[in-house]
Parts: structure tokens; sequence; C-alpha cells
């Protein structure tokens, strides 16, 4: 018996409607998700003992069913493209209408890494996670696109919300440890060292919230986190100590877990139920950000060190298309536009920002911005709420 079949004999069917509170969800989303479940004889055993207090998922075979429409509460949010330019220690703003740069302003702290949209989807964070033994937070107003003032936060190399909205993940990359704040004090509540996985810094949560897959970037290992109990569950090395896993995707239908990794030029994939391994899929070389496409069909690999972007399709369980950037590149972090028609992505050792047409695979444009781009988001996003990173919304 798997973790998970247990935890089926044990909770009903009605866990999914009880569980089903969050600020961010519609009445008729939440009324569509009570008339699946109360249609569907039993759960599946990935969602059948969800985190409490974290919004179910709208179907059973797609955990990113919600991103296909802009949440109401992000209506009056200006449509821009946020990027952290890691080496400038600026932001720099998009307008995506024009591919012009129409502000840039300091990040409130050294070596911004990720733009992360709060839980709420009300406030965008840059990640400052130096100096070394200190960091900040730069909220950002989504209305204006206007910074506030940086607080203190211990080395945010990049952060997550665990699924419930209860707390902010901070990935203390430096210090090792995963640290769990109150999003709304920014009080440190509790942290979880991790001195077995040097580098922590990308994860991704199951389909019931309960346990998160995080890459362990410098000592080629991935760790598992259980949620509600904040603790390790276990270590998976990889193939070889020179792997450098990077972002973890969870696969639509909740099942699988895909890892890229730097060294190995691809994806690792593990089973989402038990964690193990399930097999490699080589991508191209510097495999490193993942991306869900609005329709949940596909997803895309940006690897960095040859200028390219592979495209999983998740039907037919292969590769189906790469597309190199002409002239050179190295794509790095993003996402994709609301509409799921252009993919932004920032150029890390280029310092300039790529925007793909992902229908007709064109280069739309190719922006000049700081140096060190990093972790961009174009925001608003389509979904519920935000579990954090450039906006992985659920």
């Amino acid at each position: 018996m798997n973790r998970r079949s247990a935890a089926m004999i044990l909770c009903p069917v009605v866990a999914l409607v009880v569980a089903s509170g969050c600020a961010g969800a519609s009445g008729s989303a939440a009324d569509a998700t009570r008339s699946t479940v109360a249609s569907s004889a039993a759960p599946p055993a990935h969602i059948a003992n969800l985190l409490p207090g974290m919004p179910p998922p709208l179907s059973p075979t797609d955990v990113y069913a919600a991103n296909r429409e802009l949440h109401p509460s992000v209506a009056d949010h200006r449509t821009l493209v946020y990027v952290p330019n890691s080496e400038s220690d600026t932001v720099s703003v998009i307008d995506p209408a024009t591919f012009q740069v129409i502000d840039t302003f300091s990040a409130g702290g050294d070596e911004p890494q990720h733009v992360v949209p709060s839980y709420d989807m009300q406030t965008l964070y840059v990640t400052n996670d130096l100096p070394l033994g200190s960091g900040s937070l730069l909220p950002i107003d989504p209305r204006t696109g206007k910074p506030g003032e940086p607080f203190p936060v211990r080395d945010p190399y990049n952060m997550y919300y665990t699924p419930d909205g209860q707390y902010a993940l901070v990935v203390a990359e430096a210090d090792k440890s995963l640290d769990f704040y109150d999003p709304r004090t920014w009080e440190k509540k509790h942290a979880v060292a991790v001195p077995d996985c040097a580098g922590v810094d990308h994860m991704d949560f199951t389909a019931d919230g309960r346990f998160a897959l995080a890459s362990c970037e410098f000592i080629g290992r991935m760790l598992v986190l259980d949620v509600a109990a904040r603790a390790v569950v276990k270590t998976i090395d990889l193939p070889s100590r020179s792997d450098k896993p990077q972002d973890v995707k969870l696969s639509p239908d909740g099942l699988t877990f895909f890892v890229a990794d730097m060294t190995a030029n691809g994806l690792y994939t593990f089973d989402a139920l038990t964690f193990e391994s399930k097999g490699f899929i080589p991508t191209g070389h510097g495999a490193h950000g993942l991306y869900v496409t609005r329709d949940s069909k596909q997803m895309l690999i940006t690897n960095r060190h040859e200028g390219s972007i592979s495209v999983w399709d998740f039907a037919r369980n292969e590769l189906v298309h790469k597309w190199f950037i002409p002239g050179g590149g190295s794509p790095d972090m993003g996402n994709i536009s609301a509409d799921g028609n252009v993919f932004w992505v920032s150029g890390r050792h280029h310092g300039e920002v790529y925007a793909i047409d992902i229908a007709n695979w064109n280069l739309l444009a190719r922006i000049p911005v700081g140096t060190g781009a990093h972790g961009l988001t174009i925001w608003p996003q389509p979904g519920r709420y935000s579990t954090g990173h450039t906006g992985v919304m659920r």
C-alpha cells in the first residue's frame, strides 16, 4: 500500500468539499467543484486527502484547470512584465503591448532573484538574497507597477506559498533552510533545516498539497517535504553528484513530477505518489525552466546553455518541438501571457528579455534590460491562487 492508499481509506469524498475555502475562489468555481465531487464515487488517490484549508482542484485530471481565465480580484492590475536583474540590483518593467522598458527601479537589496506573486495575488515580491546573513523582500503594487519599501527577510533566494495559504515558504538557499513565515506579519514561524540539500532552490507541490519536491542544485539530489508536518520525508540522489536539478513542475494530471537538470541536459521524472524515479528525457544543453501551457496540453522547457525551447506534449508523452532563439540567447525563467500566446523569458547571460510567439514560434522582441536578468514574471496570471516562484498558479 503506498502512502496515498491509506489516505483514501481514511478520507471520504466529503473531505474535498470541506476543504473548499479560498479567499480568491469565486462562488461559481466552488459550486462547480461541489458538483463534480458529488457526482464522483470516490476521489482519485492523488487528491483523496487534501491539505486542510487548500482549495480543491477544479478537475481531478488537471491541477491547472483554474488557469484559463483571470480572477476578478486582479481585474484592476496593470499588465506588465517584471524583470529582476541579479547583477544590476534593479527591476526592469516592460509594457508587453509595446515591448518597451517603461520603468527601472532599485530592487531594494542585493542580487534580486525572482518576482513572486503573493498567494492572494494582490502583491508581487522581489526576493533579494544578499548580503549573506540578511536579505529582503521588495513589495510591488500590481495596480500601479510601483514598488513600496523593502523589509528584511533572511536569505530569500526563492519563495513559495503553502497551498492552504497559511505560510510563505522562503527558500533560504545559502542557509540550507526552508523558512515558514506568516505572510501578513512576516514573522518567521518555523524553520526546517535541510543540511543535506545544498543549493535548495526550486520546488512544486503534490496535487493534494501535502508534499513538496525540492531541488538541491549543488549536490545532485532532490528533497521531499511534508508540508503540514514541516518535516523532511526523504532525499533522493540523482544518478550523478554533478547533476544540477533546477525547476520542478507537477504534470496536469498530478501523477508525475518533472525536474529540469542543467548538467544532465534534460528532465528527470518522478512518480508523484511514491517519489520513485520514472526515467529521464533529454531536451537540450542546460535544461532549466518549466512552464505548462494555458490549455494544460504541453510544457515549455528552457535550455539555457544552447538558447532553445523544447516542447513536451502530455497526451503524446513525448517531445514534439524544439525551437532555437534566432541569433542565440540564454532563456532562463519567465512565464506565459494570460492569453497563452506569448512566452516571456529572461536571457540570463545576455541582459535581455525574449517575447516569443508560441503559436507560430516567432521571436516577437528582444528587449535589453539589466545585467543578470533572472526570475521574470508577467502579471496578472490566470488562476485562483499563487503557489509562488514566478507565478505558478492553481
